[in-house]
């Protein structure tokens, strides 16, 4: 798997201090999903964050539940586990 290092160490303070605590109350490393919407959150993490929750939330003919669902197994064959 790569993973790009600027997003191992380059995330301004307020981030970072939000990834520590993840990690130490999961006791995990935070989801690699995470440290890129946390990363230049205005270029990118604002933005797709705004189109996530429109696609799992916004007006449609399915569920939310269905929703996530179609969500959780996409993630799944494509072996992102978050």
């Amino acid at each position: 798997m790569m993973r790009l290092k600027r997003l191992e160490h380059n995330h301004r303070l307020p981030q970072r201090l939000l990834l520590a605590l993840i990690t130490l109350v999961s006791r995990e490393r935070a989801p690699d999903v995470l440290r890129t919407l946390l990363y230049r959150p205005e270029f990118f993490g604002t933005p797709m964050s705004a189109a996530i929750h429109h696609a799992l939330r916004g007006p449609s003919p399915w569920t939310i539940g269905e929703r996530e669902l179609f969500a959780a197994f996409v993630s799944r064959q494509n072996q992102c586990h978050f």
